[in-house]
């Protein structure tokens, strides 16, 4: 299987998808998120993780102040500016690599995008702040649309589809061509599935196992499944033991066409990915 190769232009660097699995590392300052609890909820503790993973080969790093577990709430927006803002800062003096915002909120994207971030990473399509569509267009940084039934607070009740592929293709593209309505040049927009956001287990395991669907759209892919519950519901684990299921994600995700897998530990992740692009590119 050979992926298509994008060309996306992060503020001064470029990153080339498609030859190469790019790792998202991911960092949550927040106190109650579903993977690490409170673990970086600390600045400072946040700001080292980062750098951990980007000593580890992350390729860019994913910094959110919002949990999207099932069932939260959302965050008053002066407190997730608190929570990610000195973050974002002091990476981008620290490391050399993109910087993503992870939020649903124009301003908290604007506010990281001065602090040094040059990639907006939104959960809901553009849905959430009808503000965010005129500032990434504006911003001209690479944008992640991303698929989700619901809401975080409802999104896990009961998720229903009659046609897996066809909604979720199809809210994609629905949600490229209003950015693109808006001012966001196609060329770039990153597409996620959502995994585990509005699905249950079988439509994760489904997702991952025709990933390839979404090249329908002609856009890079980006796969986010590391610890995520439906690993949990397979194998029987708490989220402290997800990682060797998480790996399978990762190099069943490369497979099928991932151009960038978010993940929150790099280490054995970059292995994998190498191996498995050395594989694909044999």
């Amino acid at each position: 299987m050979n992926r298509p190769r994008f060309t996306i232009h992060c503020d001064e660097q470029t990153l080339e998808l498609g030859e190469r699995s790019l790792l998202m590392g991911t960092i949550n300052v927040t106190p109650d998120s579903f993977s690490d609890g409170d673990r970086f909820f600390q600045t400072e503790k946040a700001i080292k993780q980062g750098e951990l993973l980007a000593s580890e080969g992350a390729d860019l790093l994913d910094v959110g102040g919002e949990s999207t577990r099932p069932f939260s709430d959302p965050v008053p927006l002066e407190e997730e500016l608190r929570r990610v803002i000195p973050v974002v800062s002091e990476l981008a003096k620290r490391t050399s690599i993109p910087i993503s915002i992870d939020t649903c909120k124009a301003e908290v994207a604007r506010t990281a995008l001065d602090a040094g971030a040059t990639m907006i990473n939104d959960i809901s399509g553009l849905q959430f702040d009808p503000q965010m569509v005129e500032l990434a267009a504006a911003a001209k940084v690479p944008l992640v649309l991303m698929h989700m039934q619901g809401t975080p607070r409802s999104m896990q009740i009961e998720p229903h589809y009659g046609s897996l592929f066809s909604e979720i293709i199809a809210f994609l593209e629905e949600r490229i061509q209003f950015a693109c309505a808006g001012g966001v040049s196609r060329e770039r927009i990153i597409v996620d599935p959502g995994i585990g956001f509005g699905k249950n287990v079988n439509h994760n395991l489904l997702l991952i196992k025709h990933l390839d669907a979404l090249a329908t759209l002609g856009l890079p892919i980006l796969l986010g499944a590391s610890r995520k519950s439906f690993i949990g519901e397979v194998l029987d684990k708490e989220v402290t033991e997800r990682e060797p299921g998480t790996w399978a994600t990762v190099c069943a995700g490369i497979i099928k066409g991932a151009h960038i897998i978010r993940v929150h530990e790099v280490a054995t992740c970059r292995q994998l990915a190498d191996m498995t692009d050395a594989i694909i590119n044999a």
